[in-house]
């Protein structure tokens, strides 16, 4: 009990001032009303009290007085007292002090006076009333207590039954069935009840219960029977009872609980006469039953499902079976015996809400609502509340509703007048429908057209005040569509109606809400009810059958089957039929073709469909080797643009999933914007475009539509601005490019990680070509104002959004060319002027308003010291401008004007074609033809006008503050390279742009260079390319070839574009003028020979990368020579050179990398289809006279007539010829030099001591007769021979009987030299050679002198060389005359030797690789020389071991036949020179100058020749004259006879190498 504590000071002051302040505290207590609450202030004031006198603290007697006069002031009080007392009594009696409970005792003894005992023997333990003495024994108490209660509640009272007393109970029955519609009242009728209940001594129970059965069959009178049974009834209970008894009689077996008792029951329930939780209990089944029923249909529905699914073999028996459980499941579908269903459909028809909600929610979810009866009542129910609101808001204009009569029950649920009114009960009710609301179409239709009202509303009332309110209900109608619209289509039956009216809501949520409504459609709500498993596996069922039997014949009766299946069920179709998809992509074209007949929700929900399955964490995007991307995300792709394209799907969620995903860094999924753009918009990426093409997409827009794509642009008008449409309201566009930009350079750096080389490269270009084309279409589908509304200026594009420059160009391009045409425009309308100039200077003027921000917005790209060599303006201008600026495509024009006239004349000549169908075809070509034409002069006028600004702009354009080599470069790296790899159209600008500024003679732009520049050094350009940028370039490379070739062919177009322009000026050093004397022009002949170096750089760059083995490089110059094929090989010998190494890499690649091998074999038989326009190299560019080719090697790198730009032009050759000497140098001369090696065609010097000692008698023999043989083979095989090479072929059989003939001569006594030797000879050769390639790094002779020597030791050999120009002519190293002759002689034995030039053998691969070891003319591979080698390396290390005691005598005997050797061959060698000298001329035009150039016999006297003059030196110890710095000055007479000898040295070595094929 909750105490009142009382202050200390009243019980220590008791008799003065505690006793006063007690009593008047009391009686402000009882004075006060509180409902009860002042009773509890009482007791707790007595309690407390009470308890200071058990605990001693007061005396029994002043308590005991003020307690008695406490009984005057409440008429209950002596009760009161007792309760504390009998709370007292159970305290004190659980006490273990016994003094305590005595104190109790006396305090209630002496309180006997005032309180009656009657009361303390209701309220005390017997145990405490013995102790009083108010009764005798405590057990005989409570014996009497149990028979008195047992005869109170447990004993029946022997009343009146029917069969004794009929008379009364059929009066009763008489007064209850009579006519009420009179005056008669309940009133009146329950004073005649009671009279009979009186005087018939009937039991008020049973009257009650005939009343109930009266009223049963009488429902329709509820107001009569409500009130009298109100009126007669004592207790609630007991009426349950009554209930009770008549629910319990038809629970039996076969046995219906009639409609009426459930009226009554409900009736009674919703007047509040009883309780619900009273009657519930007499109700069956029990709760856990219902349960437990319900989830025994889900198991049924999910193994149902799983039936459904499986593939079984049907049988007899298990048919049986499953006509068993359909009827089985027919009878349960009528609603069972239950009677709290019973009583819950009851309380729905007459409107108690609040109770039927109560039995709702002890069940399972949509337990009730899932039987039919009880659904439609809860439907009529909202029927009601929903209808003024649907009639004021709902309602279509036009239609008038059906009629519904209200409830005449006053308690019913209210109406809803306002959208704030559904929140109350009406939600509610529409929530415990669920997915059951499919049983009334009309109530269905309402709620959503309610939302609708509700969406207009919401989206045009802006008002702060309601927008919590508003944001509520939203939330309301989207738990709504979740939870009961979306199920309850599931649950219809092919209803396109409810599907369009549903989207006519949905189409107002923002796409987010829909795709996260038809998420919980399609993953949770198939789950949470049986039917919804059942409809789930049906429905897949029956998309399996159609998407088996779809293919292209039948789409449209399988589309129509596809378009009922998807009203209902779209999401489960939808799923199906994507997975299908991804595992066959043929399905694509009919599966679209199939998708004509479904809903706008359809679509949509197709639309959300395809993004979750492009999201599907559980799919990998990469194929297993982890270089290509997956084919099920490339056939979605497909899908997407062909179904977006088709039909009228909402974009805006695919396009922000992609930008989501370059948001994250992933660029897999750009391959679905680009198929969306590309089949939306019209417009193609590709690398593989045809020239035609290529020139059309330099004109405007309609001749890119007609001849710009593979495929005719047709029909995309609408889709195309439904893109737009969608980018623009979605603000996606400028987005998606920063993005793409960004995430090109992301693919490389942060993307890639553990990822294939490859599989980056695809990447990068996919989101390269992507960021192209989808800029392209921004560019020509949006006004000018809203792309310059939403592209930044290019210093931010670059600097705060980090844009690379290309495409940031790339971007702001398109907004260039509009501000200028708007500008030009306001200043043609603002001064009317017509002239021609006129309009030119007003174009200007337009061009210097736009740009000049821009130019100084660039600025800020570039560190300061880039504008030194290039102006603003200059770098601007070239990244500002496209093709269409450039020139006019007219043949391009005229092509497709006469397409059109073509099919106007075929559309004439056609009989088939009705009159009015050629009408409009005519109509529509020559309106076609008209833009075309209009749109050819427009162009060409802009030409004009833009070349006219070029030629006022630049002369600014090119600073000459540095030197021409460093602004060429700055060019090349910050202008020509980036664009020219950007796209295809660009890759042609670039090229064209070149030659457009050296036609405007542009100060301080030197032509020759730049094209030096970019044809020199392609190997790191081209191996840092993927494969798409490879194809760009290699355009590029193919247009600046195409002009390169246009002046090589005519001297005179070359004086007409090149002579007197200051970009072919020889100096390269920026002087502040252009201007020069004739000899700084580069003439015709020169330039030629400038050509035929850019061939042969080309060359040996692509044998280069075609030898390194890796993958890069040998794809892209695959690609690259495919590209500039047209312009590319056109010396025989450099096409020779490459086919080799092409045919290698078929042969290598063939089993290894498809790949290549295919790209390789594409590129050789179109390689042998142009051989037929190669010429040979004497043809390609003239040749000079023998004498001037006499030239020392150190002189003809350095300046000649050809001005300062010899320097330059040859800089690449010597640096490489540096490099081999280093390398040469760095080996040493005691390193062992291997088979190879000494068989290899090493073009630069080598000493001769050792030819003979490596000789072997007994091998030679047979080796020169195999070589013999072999030459044979391969002179007649040589492709390309001239009779000249013929009566060459003659000449060197000649050489080679005379030379066998001596061999034969000093191989008598010959013996097999010891391998030590041979690798000492060796190294002799080596330190010879270093000699020689320091003379040829100018450490100069003596000039004259040595000019006559070298004139006089070449002009032995006229007939066997060819002459050589300059390094700008041809860069052919010319170092000694045996060179040349040696490489002629391997070339006769190889006919695939490295390209074109001596010096390039070691450039091209810094190992002997080619070599005369190489003797087939047939391609033969390097293995099987090598292997050879090998052979003869083991025999020679065989045959040496055991000899190391004869080395004196076998070195005695070698000195001896040497020297025989050598006078026999001096005496041969002057009667040759002297035929030689007369048949030069004859023959100067024989040879080319490649690698192979002379005889393989003066090679070998040469040969000879040094080695015997080095080994002379040696033992001297003094110094090659070629090698001396000194300036040691020689008589012309020595130095012929140093000729001579090493003549002959050199054709002793020569026929030592012939050992070693």
């Amino acid at each position: 009990m909750a105490t009142l504590i009382l202050p200390g000071e009243w019980i220590k002051n008791w008799e003065k001032s505690g006793k006063h302040e007690f009593v008047q505290l009391c009686k402000e207590l009882t004075e006060k009303t509180n409902h009860g609450s002042e009773i509890r202030d009482i007791q707790a004031a007595l309690y407390e009290l009470c308890w200071q006198v058990v605990q001693g603290n007061l005396k029994l007697d002043l308590v005991v007085t003020v307690l008695g006069d406490m009984m005057e002031l409440r008429d209950d009080m002596p009760s009161i007292l007792a309760d504390v007392f009998s709370t007292l009594d159970l305290e004190t009696a659980a006490l273990e002090e016994k003094i305590k409970r005595d104190h109790y005792t006396q305090l209630v003894g002496s309180c006997l006076f005032f309180v009656p005992e009657a009361i303390l023997k209701e309220r005390l333990d017997p145990e405490t009333l013995e102790s009083l003495g108010l009764i005798k024994q405590a057990h005989q108490f409570n014996q009497k207590i149990v028979k008195i209660k047992t005869k109170l509640f447990y004993k029946q009272q022997k009343f009146n039954l029917l069969r004794e007393e009929n008379e009364g109970y059929a009066k009763l029955i008489t007064e209850l069935g009579q006519d009420l519609s009179g005056n008669i009242t309940s009133h009146v009728v329950l004073e005649s009840i009671k009279s009979l209940i009186g005087c018939f001594n009937l039991d008020p129970n049973r009257v009650l219960d005939i009343i109930l059965e009266v009223y049963e069959s009488r429902s329709d009178q509820d107001e009569f029977f409500l009130s009298l049974i109100k009126c007669y009834m004592c207790e609630p209970l007991t009426l349950c009872h009554i209930l009770g008894f008549k629910f319990k009689f038809y629970q039996e077996p076969n046995e219906e609980t009639p409609k009426s008792l459930y009226h009554i029951a409900a009736a009674l329930l919703h007047h509040n006469l009883i309780e619900l939780e009273d009657i519930y209990v007499h109700l069956m089944p029990v709760d856990v039953i219902i349960i437990e029923e319900h989830k025994r249909d889900i198991s049924e529905a999910k193994q149902i499902a799983r039936k459904l699914v499986m593939v079984v073999l049907p049988s007899e028996k298990s048919e049986d079976k499953d006509k068993e459980k359909e009827k089985e499941e027919e009878k349960n579908d009528k609603p069972p015996d239950n009677q709290k269903l019973g009583l819950l459909e009851a309380l729905l028809r007459i409107g108690d809400w609040h109770h039927a909600q109560s039995i709702m929610d002890q069940m399972p979810s949509f337990y009730a609502s899932s039987h039919k009866a009880i659904a439609l009542a809860l439907c009529q129910l909202v029927h009601l509340t929903v209808d003024p609101l649907y009639r004021r808001a709902g309602l279509p204009k036009g239609a008038r509703g059906c009629v519904i009569h209200p409830l005449r029950n006053k308690r019913a649920p209210r109406p809803a007048e306002s959208f704030e009114d559904l929140r109350r009960d009406t939600f509610s009710m529409i929530c415990y429908l669920g997915p059951h609301l499919s049983h009334d179409a009309i109530l269905f239709a309402k709620i959503v057209r309610l939302g609708k009202a509700f969406m207009k509303e919401y989206l045009s009332d802006g008002r702060s005040d309601v927008k919590d309110k508003m944001e509520t209900l939203l939330s309301c109608f989207l738990s709504i569509a979740d939870q009961v619209l979306l199920p309850s289509l599931s649950l219809m039956e092919c209803n396109a109606c409810m599907s369009e009216e549903l989207w006519g809501l949905f189409k107002l949520f923002p796409y987010q809400h829909r795709y996260r409504l038809y998420g919980q459609w399609k993953n949770e709500t198939y789950t949470s009810h049986p039917l919804l498993v059942k409809v789930k596996a049906q429905t897949v069922e029956r998309a399996k059958y159609i998407m088996k039997r779809l293919t292209k014949e039948n789409v449209k009766q399988s589309g129509r089957q596809i378009g009922k299946l998807s009203h209902s069920n779209p999401t489960i179709l939808f799923d199906y039929m994507l997975s299908q998809i991804q595992w066959y992509d043929n399905l694509i074209v009919p599966v679209v073709d199939s998708l004509k007949y479904l809903t706008s929700l359809n679509y949509d929900v197709l639309a959300y469909c395809i993004i979750e399955a492009l999201a599907n964490p559980e799919k990998e995007k990469m194929k297993h080797d982890d270089t290509t991307i997956s084919s099920w995300l490339q056939s979605l792709a497909s899908l997407c643009g062909a179904v977006f394209r088709k039909y009228p799907i909402e974009l805006a969620g695919l396009l922000q999933y992609v930008t989501n995903q370059l948001k994250a860094g992933k660029s897999f999924d750009l391959l679905i914007l680009k198929e969306v753009v590309q089949k939306m918009a019209g417009i193609e990426i590709t690398d593989e475009m045809t020239s035609e093409q290529l020139e059309a997409m330099t004109g405007g827009e309609q001749l890119k539509a007609e001849g710009g794509y593979f495929g005719q642009i047709r029909n995309t008008k609408k889709s195309s601005q439904r893109l737009k449409d969608v980018l623009l309201d979605h603000e996606l566009a400028l987005p998606l490019c920063l993005l793409m930009a960004q995430q090109r350079n992301g693919v490389v750096f942060l993307e890639s990680g553990e990822k294939h080389l490859k599989l980056v490269g695809h990447l990068y270009d996919q989101c390269h070509d992507t960021l192209v084309q989808f800029g392209g279409f921004l560019a020509s589908n949006l006004s000018t104002e809203d792309y310059i509304k939403r592209v930044p200026s290019i210093d931010i594009l670059c600097n705060q959004f980090h844009t690379p420059h290309d495409a940031a160009f790339f971007l702001s391009r398109p907004m260039y060319a509009h501000q200028i045409l708007s500008k030009y425009d306001e200043l043609k309308k603002a001064e009317k002027g017509n002239r021609q100039q006129q309009k030119v200077h007003k174009y200007v003027a337009a061009c210097e308003l736009v740009m000049t921000p821009v130019h100084e917005a660039v600025v800020s790209l570039h560190p300061a010291r880039v504008w030194d060599d290039l102006r603003p303006q200059f770098y601007a201008t070239f990244w500002s401008l496209t093709m269409y600026d450039l020139a006019v495509p007219h043949s391009a024009y005229e092509r497709e004007v006469n397409k059109l006239k073509v099919q106007i004349k075929a559309i004439e000549e056609n009989p088939e074609i009705p009159l009015n169908k050629k009408k409009k075809e005519k109509e529509r070509c020559t309106a076609l033809q008209e833009k075309l034409q209009e749109e050819e002069k427009k162009q060409l006028e802009h030409v004009q006008r833009v070349l006219h600004r070029l030629k006022l702009e630049k002369d600014n354009w090119l600073l000459a503050k540095s030197t021409k080599n460093e602004t060429i470069t700055k060019f090349l790296q910050l202008c020509l390279f980036p664009r020219c790899i950007f796209s295809s159209i660009d890759a042609v600008y670039c090229a064209r742009f070149v030659e457009l500024v050296h036609q405007q003679k542009t100060p301080n732009f030197c032509t020759l260079l730049c094209y030096d520049r970019v044809f020199s050094a392609i190997i790191y350009t081209v191996a840092s390319c993927t494969e798409n940028e490879s194809h760009r370039y290699g355009r590029f490379l193919c247009c600046m070839l195409e002009t390169v070739t246009r002046w090589h062919s005519d001297r005179a177009i070359y004086e007409k574009e090149c002579v007197n322009y200051p970009g072919f000026l020889t100096i390269f050093r920026a002087t502040g003028f252009d201007g020069g004397n004739k000899a700084d022009q580069l003439d015709y002949e020169n330039f030629r020979h400038v050509v035929h170096k850019w061939h042969y750089m080309l060359t040996k760059a692509s044998v280069h990368c075609l030898e390194t083995g890796d993958y890069t490089h040998i794809r892209n110059i695959l690609i690259v020579l495919t590209k500039i094929l047209p312009c590319y090989p056109k010396v025989l010998n450099l096409g020779q050179a490459l086919e080799c190494r092409v045919h290698k890499i078929c042969l290598e690649e063939k089993d290894k990398r498809p790949d290549l091998y295919a790209l390789a074999m594409g590129y050789s038989g179109r390689l042998k289809g142009q051989k037929v326009h190669m010429v040979p190299e004497n043809e390609f560019h003239h040749k000079e006279q023998p004498a001037r080719s006499a030239t020392p090697a150190n002189q003809q790198n350095g300046p000649g007539s050809t001005g300062k730009l010899a320097t330059s032009t040859s800089k690449t050759e010597d640096g490489m010829s540096e490099d081999d000497r280093v390398k040469d140098k760095s080996q040493g001369t005691t390193k062992p030099v291997n088979k190879a090696n000494s068989a290899a065609a090493k073009v630069t010097t080598s000493n001769g001591n050792g030819a003979l000692n490596s000789t072997k008698a007994v091998k030679e023999r047979d080796d020169k007769e195999k070589s013999g043989k072999e030459k044979k083979e391969k002179k007649e095989k040589t492709p390309g021979s001239t009779p000249e090479t013929k009566a060459e072929t003659r000449r060197e059989k000649q050489r080679d009987e005379r030379a066998g003939k001596e061999e034969r001569v000093a191989r008598e006594g010959k013996e097999k030299t010891p391998k030590a030797d041979r690798e000492k000879v060796k190294a002799e050769e080596k330190s010879s050679k270093d000699d020689k390639a320091k003379a040829g790094n100018g450490e100069p002779m003596e000039p004259s002198r040595e000019r006559d020597a070298i004139k006089e030791s070449k002009s032995k050999e006229k007939g066997d060389r060819s002459a050589v120009a300059g390094s700008l002519k041809s860069p052919v190293p010319r170092l000694e005359s045996a060179e040349s002759e040696r490489d002629h002689k391997r070339r006769k034995l190889d006919s695939h030797s490295s390209p074109s030039h001596s010096s390039s053998v070691k450039d091209n691969s810094n190992e002997p690789k080619e070599s005369t070891s190489k003797h087939h003319a047939n391609y033969n591979s390097v293995t099987r020389s090598k292997s050879r080698e090998r052979e003869m390396e083991k025999k020679d290390s065989d045959n040496t071991q055991g000899r190391s005691k004869e080395k004196k005598e076998e070195k005695d005997r070698k000195e001896r036949k040497r020297d025989h050797l050598l006078n026999e061959l001096e005496a041969s060698q002057e009667s040759k020179r002297r035929k030689d000298e007369n048949g030069m001329n004859s023959s100067k035009n024989s040879k080319s100058t490649s690698p192979s150039c002379d005889s393989p016999l003066s090679a070998e006297k040469e040969k000879i020749k040094r080695s015997k003059s080095s080994s002379k030196e040696k033992a001297e110890s003094v110094k090659p004259e070629r090698t001396s710095s000194g300036g040691k000055k020689e008589s012309r007479h020595d130095k012929e006879k140093s000729e001579k000898k090493e003549k002959r040295d050199s054709s002793g070595g020569k026929e030592e190498k012939k050992q070693y094929p």
